[in-house]
């Protein structure tokens, strides 16, 4: 009997808990490659992410709800190895991004989604790449980096990105659907275009795309009709990107003196597998991702993997 109870009175508490509605939200995201293997150290090494996310008090007529977020975000990238000394072996240029960003997630009535970033910050020996890495190496005991005196020049950052997202299909259960994923990024960081699919599978019933942790849709207030929903699923996420610029590969075209540059592949396939789950106030993720090669000549030439976590933390 007393069983009985306790088990009722966790599934009031998980009901009442899962019917609050939170406004605002704090995240921290780290990508690294050792997040997947201890071995490898290259290529697009290492990310990290700070973000503040809360719901906007008004909006458009055909809109459910907006979201606006601030973020301050870093973005690492080394050659085959990052203790490699001779420029002459640096398959890909050393290089950081340093950026601060602002956006608007627009969510629409008919389960479609619109958000717009502009992002301002730095690439080069201002966006302290060389510092962050030699940390991170001390903390986990490896050889201090080499070659970052070669790393892209300093050059001012300004790119706006958007994403549209569009729920397809999903099955009698609700515990599989399929939206289609688009985005494009333009400025003097980066200019590409994607487009792909995102499939999730339920542990439970899924949240609509709309009012979800999988596309930052999760926020609520008293002008919504949604609440907070309990979700955990796995994601498959695959898509086909076209560059056409990446200063973090190239140079930027705003400053043309930098030592070591590539020639970047037009077409890059990417892949995420993840999981994603909530926690009370927190909601978790993990997730490997896969993209070919972004450059060509380079010594490891069978694409690059890395790792990211997420933490996010809801606020009233």
């Amino acid at each position: 009997m007393k069983y009985s109870l306790f088990f009722c009175l966790l599934f009031i508490t998980f009901t009442l808990f899962s019917q609050k509605k939170y406004a605002k939200e704090i995240s921290f995201i780290s990508d690294n490659d050792l997040y997947f293997s201890s071995v490898n150290d290259r290529y697009y090494t290492n990310g990290m992410f700070l973000s503040y996310k809360y719901i906007s008090r008004t909006k458009k007529e055909n809109q459910i709800k907006r979201i606006l977020e601030w973020q301050i975000g870093h973005e690492m990238f080394t050659p085959f190895k990052s203790i490699v000394e001779s420029v002459n072996l640096h398959d890909r240029p050393f290089a950081s991004y340093l950026f601060t960003s602002f956006g608007i997630n627009r969510i629409y009535k008919n389960e479609r989604t619109l958000n717009t970033t502009i992002q301002i910050g730095v690439i080069g020996p201002n966006a302290f790449g060389k510092e962050l890495q030699d940390f991170i190496h001390d903390i986990y005991g490896f050889k201090k980096a080499t070659g970052w005196k070669h790393q892209i020049k300093n050059a001012f950052g300004l790119n706006f990105n958007a994403n549209y997202n569009q729920f397809l299909i999903k099955d009698i259960s609700n515990h599989y659907d399929l939206s289609w994923i688009n985005s494009a990024k333009i400025g003097t960081v980066y200019t590409n275009i994607s487009s792909g699919f995102y499939a999730r599978i339920g542990f439970k019933p899924l949240a609509k795309i709309i009012n979800s942790i999988a596309f930052k849709t999760n926020l609520n207030n008293e002008n919504t009709s949604f609440k907070r929903e309990i979700e955990s699923f796995l994601y498959i996420k695959p898509l086909i990107r076209y560059v056409l610029y990446d200063a973090t590969l190239q140079g930027s075209f705003l400053n043309t003196t930098s030592e070591v540059t590539k020639e970047l592949v037009p077409f890059v396939f990417h892949l995420e597998l993840g999981l994603k789950f909530t926690a009370h106030r927190f909601h978790f993720g993990y997730v490997f991702n896969y993209n070919t090669n972004k450059s060509k000549n380079l010594r490891n030439d069978n694409g690059n993997q890395y790792g990211k976590i997420s933490v996010h933390y809801l606020l009233r």
